[in-house]
């Protein structure tokens, strides 16, 4: 990290600072004389914006050179005595928003904890000239109350707000200040606070043995601190010991005994005792005891050993192993290697559910070393583990994708897990990254290897493997003694006709569930819709509740008993009869996990059924909650959205239900047939993992459809082939590049106009590429903005991708300059899934 060299401590020094702004420039501050020492390139400081805002900016370089056209401010304050972002972080951000089309300042925000940027809140204080008995002024018994208040220390909005027990207090403030009675001003708050445990140990004078004679001799009378006093010399045997004291015992720890907590505090008051605070992490990963080694088997002996072939010659390698083939054993030899050697490593997974049962698994084996990073932790959780990562406390990070931005600087592995997945695209708000392409440029940057593992991998990934651009390695068994699933397809079209279906059940999955549960045995449901019914309708007058901000219809949630739009939020009570007709014929239409959930209590009133989507794990333990129960056998049946299909490994799983296959593969998307061959395999994946062979039950209206052909015989490559031919017949990834540009606007006809501005401009701008659109897409408004889309194919190796963008940004920066369209938002989406 540079530390900028001078030759006089009293020189002029200016600093350029990167902030938390959406606007494409560093920002240049001038160093204050003091600080010259001190300012090292990486470190946070905080810095005015504009009048009156308050910023956290990194200092990205220092030199000697003044604005041209400003005179620059002054830097507030240097937070950090060491750099908080090494150099390899700062290449990655430039990198990002150069890639992905955005600013800087919009990378660094998503990079940094909440915890690591300073927030300015507003504050209160008497005026310094007020003097309340010489006022002329008339004032309110709240204004009265809030002055004397005033009188002892300054307040926030917030303590206000509680202190006079009011949810709006800007009336008040706006009389008091306009009776010069008190003065607004921002109070920088570092939002990061390290956890701290109270904790108890002996005065110095104790420590002696005669001293601890006569004070038992003197407390003889006294029990109750007697007691507490012969607990505290059993957790910590100062007379054979005396270093022990200085760490003390956990306060709480002592009071868990039946110990009076009066007692404690009054040999506190007395002298006897002293209470301290001390600094604890908020993760209480014990450090690992003796774990069993892991025993690969000779399958996973030969991938492992592939694989270390392949990182020879290849920076990256995909391990595409089956469902249940031991992938992650190989990974947790991996890490062990890559930590003995000193290295950092990073193990990527899509989703937090998978987080929250690996980290179980992989607790016992790292111990404290390994740090877990995602975004169901508080702000103060993840600066703990950035603050971690950075001073080398903890080596080893499993997260999600947020954790490519931690502070490595020592990184030799970076593992990939169900690389396939979309959840690794972040969507809103910029920068639109897609995580294992950023860890593959974090390879790059920090010489690391990479390993890319799935058992459905992304088309494109396996494109690049099969050109040797990375290395391949396969595993084809399942681990230990078990077998791939059985499959069988449900024909709706000919239960519809028998009249065989109950509900949206048919006959094959109920018989199948009751055999299942009749063996103590476990099920799993996937229907990738959460809620209990996508559309409600009037059954007279065909009438559909629609949102207000979206053009999508609401989905009915029984348990909020709302409509709820999954879009926006908005949300609007089921209505009793219909506001078109007034009739009272109102019925939902189609199915959510909510709708299974109630139909399987109903037929399988003596199972355990729980259900897992976005609505039942919004809380921070969610996810585990229901991971628990499940592992633990309390829940027999587990319906849920993708959640369900992604890695999670259950012993008793003997039967998966797999609705709506024809709504996945039918969907307007040239993805589609990707998409539904990875969720039903990988779902599919969760059955059997054992001993006994599992079954899958998939109910579709298409069971001759090609792709159902290659789930039912697991033949990934032969879809591959079929899959690549059409991409590259019809221009599409990995022969092309795609950026998706989307016009959003209040008025309709203003983002029309707009969109077709800017296609017209880049036709102009881009003769020979390919621009498709403008065209509204398939929801065509999203809180109360409506939406056009350009569609940009660019062909692999014909042409500059960065002059590409450029291009495309020179077109959306002209249209905006125009008067009529300068209120458009423009959005580019590189690489879109």
């Amino acid at each position: 990290m540079e530390i900028f060299e001078q030759s006089d401590s009293r020189e002029t020094l200016f600093a350029e600072l990167l902030l938390p702004v959406p606007i494409p420039r560093l920002f240049t501050y001038r160093v204050p004389l003091e600080l010259n020492a001190h300012i090292r390139k990486g470190q946070r400081a905080i810095v005015q914006f504009g009048d009156r805002k308050i910023l956290t900016g990194l200092i990205t370089e220092v030199h000697k050179n003044p604005p041209k056209d400003y005179e620059a401010k002054y830097i507030l304050e240097i937070l950090d005595e060491f750099p908080a972002v090494t150099d390899v972080q700062l290449k990655l951000f430039q990198w990002m928003a150069d890639y992905y089309m955005c600013t800087l300042g919009e990378v660094m925000n998503a990079a940094l904890p909440a915890g690591l940027k300073l927030s300015s809140e507003s504050m209160v204080q008497l005026h310094p000239g007020f003097d309340l008995e010489e006022s002329t002024f008339a004032f309110s018994e709240k204004e009265l109350m809030l002055i004397r208040r005033l009188q002892h220390d300054s307040l926030s909005y917030t303590d206000i707000a509680k202190f006079l027990g009011v949810k709006s207090i800007y009336t008040i403030l706006k009389s008091l200040a306009g009776k010069n009675a008190i003065v607004l001003y921002e109070e920088v708050k570092e939002k990061f606070r390290p956890k701290t445990e109270k904790r108890i140990r002996l005065t110095a004078e104790y420590l002696q043995e005669e001293a601890l004679q006569k004070l038992f001799e003197k407390l003889s009378s006294k029990p109750k601190q007697e007691e507490v006093l012969l607990k505290l010399l059993q957790e910590l045997p100062v007379l054979q010991d005396p270093s022990r004291n200085k760490s003390g015992v956990a306060k709480k720890a002592l009071l868990a005994e039946d110990i009076s907590e009066s007692s404690v505090n009054t040999l506190v008051k007395n002298g006897v005792f002293e209470e301290f605070e001390q600094i604890i992490p908020r993760f209480g990963f014990d450090d690992q005891g003796e774990t069993p080694k892991i025993l690969l088997s000779e399958e996973q002996e030969r991938a492992q050993s592939e694989i270390f072939k392949s990182f020879d010659t290849h920076g990256i390698t995909l391990l595409h192993g089956i469902t249940g083939s031991g992938k992650t054993e190989i990974y947790i030899n991996l890490i062990k290697k890559a930590l003995e050697s000193n290295a950092q490593v990073l193990y990527l997974l899509p989703e937090i559910a998978l987080t929250t049962q690996i980290v179980h698994r992989l607790k016992k084996v790292f111990g404290s070393t390994m740090g877990v990073y995602h975004s169901k932790f508080s702000d103060n959780e993840r600066v703990e583990v950035w603050n971690g990562v950075l001073n080398g406390t903890l080596q080893f990070v499993i997260g999600v994708r947020s954790s490519i931005f931690l502070p490595f600087d020592n990184l030799g592995l970076i593992i990939i897990d169900e690389e396939h997945d979309a959840s690794y695209k972040q969507q809103e708000p910029a920068p639109r990254y897609h995580a294992r392409d950023a860890a593959l440029m974090m390879g790059q940057l920090h010489h690391a290897k990479v390993l890319l593992g799935s058992a459905t991998p992304s088309v494109e990934t396996y494109f690049h493997a099969s050109q040797n651009k990375y290395g391949l390695v396969t595993l084809t068994k399942r681990f230990g003694d078990a077998q791939l699933p059985q499959i069988i397809l449900a024909d709706m079209g000919r239960e519809r006709k028998s009249k065989t279906l109950k509900g949206e059940f048919s006959g094959l999955l109920l018989r199948n569930i009751e055999e299942t549960l009749t063996r103590k045995e476990q099920v799993i449901i996937f229907q990738n819709r959460r809620g209990y019914s996508p559309m409600v309708n009037c059954e007279d007058c065909g009438w559909v509740p629609k949102c207000v901000n979206c053009a999508v219809s609401l989905t009915y949630h029984q348990y909020k008993h709302a409509l709820v739009c999954h879009y926006c939020g908005y949300k609007e009570s089921l209505p009793t009869q219909c506001p078109t007709c007034t009739s009272t014929r109102i019925s939902t239409v189609g199915y959510g996990t909510e709708k299974l959930e109630e139909e399987l209590n109903l037929y399988f009133p003596e199972a355990q059924v729980q259900r897992m989507d976005l609505d039942t794990t919004r809380s921070k333990t969610g996810y585990e909650t229901i991971i628990e129960q499940f592992e633990n056998g309390e829940t027999d049946i587990l319906v849920g959205t993708q959640m369900v299909t992604k890695g999670l490994d259950f012993d008793r799983v003997n039967l998966v239900g797999v609705f709506n296959a024809d709504r996945m593969m039918h969907f307007p998307d040239f993805r589609s047939y990707e998409r539904a061959y990875q969720l039903i395999t990988q779902v599919s994946g969760r059955a059997g993992r054992r001993e006994k062979q599992g079954k899958v039950v998939i109910q579709t209206s298409s069971p001759d459809h090609p792709l159902l052909d290659f789930i039912l015989h697991n033949q990934y490559r032969d879809f591959f082939l079929r899959e690549i031919e059409d991409r590259q017949q019809h221009g599409y990834p990995p022969f092309t590049r795609l950026i998706e540009i989307t016009v959003k606007h209040i008025d309709k006809k203003v983002c029309r106009d707009a969109s077709h501005a800017l296609a017209d401009d880049l036709q102009q701008r881009l003769p020979g590429v390919r621009i498709l659109g403008p065209g509204e897409p398939m929801i065509s408004k999203i809180r109360n903005q409506f939406l056009m889309s350009i569609l940009i194919k660019m062909f692999r190796g014909k042409g500059d991708i960065a002059q590409l963008k450029s291009m495309i940004g020179l077109s959306m920066e002209q249209i905006l300059k125009e008067k009529e369209f300068r209120s458009v938002r423009i959005i580019a989406d590189v690489d879109p899934v």
